[in-house]
């Protein structure tokens, strides 16, 4: 697993867009495989990819339609299988009619909790061999977020997993970390790698100790801070 870290306007949604093409890099490659991600079909290179983002999509439809766009060929029992890894089936076994229930227009009909298991789920049900994670367990409430950091983790295993972190506990899982600022990858490395090498890090890590957001503005300080840092690691940007 990968991990992007970095202060708001970093760069990092734009890093993760480029591996499905959202946007073209206009110099450097992404490569998939040893293949320049520009070669593939679109469709082929999407296919290949799963997405869970931090605010998922719910379309209106029942819950079932949500969760075949992972994958429309998928039978009722793949559906409830994906369901249950992703720690969904009870909730939505207790909705009026089940997977037949209609789920109101961006679902709004349901919790964020509820949400965003549907959206492991469907990732779960896609079967991509990369998985795209813009971890979303950062504004729910305990219980949820418990609940879901379960099924993200089920979801992770034996994937090339990028997540853009907001969790402490999560980059100190990644097997790499890329420290992003002002667009640019300043620092790279394992989670005691980088807390020995880039102060700028460390500070992010200080902040996700005391519970603070990477996406909360950054303080004078901190940007101060993060320009000493850069200095002070012997990483420049660009």
């Amino acid at each position: 697993m990968v991990a992007l870290v970095g202060l708001t306007g970093a760069g990092k949604t734009t890093l993760v867009s480029l591996v499905p093409r959202l946007y073209d890099a206009t110099t450097g490659t992404v490569l998939i495989d040893g293949v320049d991600v520009r070669r593939y079909r679109l469709r082929a290179l999407r296919d290949r990819i799963a997405i869970v983002p931090q605010d998922p999509l719910l379309l209106h439809g029942t819950v079932a339609d949500n969760l075949r766009y992972g994958r429309l060929d998928a039978t009722q029992d793949e559906i409830e299988a994906a369901a249950t890894a992703a720690h969904a089936h009870d909730f939505v076994a207790r909705l009026p009619k089940g997977y037949d229930t209609q789920v109101a227009e961006a679902g709004g009909s349901l919790s964020g909790g509820e949400r965003q298991r549907l959206s492991v789920a469907r990732a779960l049900l896609k079967d991509a061999p990369i998985l795209i994670l813009d971890e979303p367990t950062s504004s729910l409430d305990a219980i949820s977020e418990e609940t879901v950091f379960s099924a993200l983790k089920r979801l992770r295993a034996g994937r090339t997993t990028v997540v853009i972190a907001h969790r402490l506990s999560t980059v100190r899982d990644a097997d790499r970390i890329l420290v992003l600022d002002g667009g640019h990858i300043v620092a790279q490395g394992t989670h005691d790698e980088l807390l020995e090498s880039s102060l700028l890090y460390r500070r992010m890590c200080a902040r996700l100790s005391i519970g603070r957001s990477l996406d909360e503005p950054a303080t004078v300080d901190e940007l101060m801070d993060a320009a000493s840092a850069g200095h002070r690691t012997g990483f420049r940007a660009g």
